[in-house]
């Protein structure tokens, strides 16, 4: 949004340049109703274009927050996972140094 406001006045300069190029001697007196309708225009072609961007650019900020919190919650669920992995392991290794203990002495 930054960089649309920066283009924005960057295009609004070149517009007062080319205006004051072009027309010679104009002073306030001169100001008349062609041109507020062309300020008038260019006011409402800026609010509409502004408006479509604005849009596309929160529709892509709440996909990409979306993809993020789905990530997040994917890496719990790897984490969860990974725990009872461990401890799955974990179990069966007792259970394997039981048999051999109970292998190594029959007395038990």
């Amino acid at each position: 949004m930054k960089n649309l406001t920066i283009i924005g006045l960057v295009l609004l300069a070149v517009s007062i340049l080319l205006f004051y190029l072009t027309a010679n001697n104009f002073t306030i007196n001169d100001l008349g109703m062609p041109h507020i309708m062309g300020i008038l225009g260019g006011i409402g072609i800026g609010l509409i274009i502004g408006g479509m961007v604005g849009y596309v650019s929160k529709g892509s900020a709440i996909k990409a927050e979306q993809k993020r919190k789905e990530y997040l919650q994917l890496q719990k669920e790897k984490e969860e996972l990974e725990k009872q992995a461990a401890e799955i392991a974990r179990r069966e290794a007792e259970l394997r140094q039981q048999k051999t203990y109970q292998n190594q002495n029959p007395q038990i």
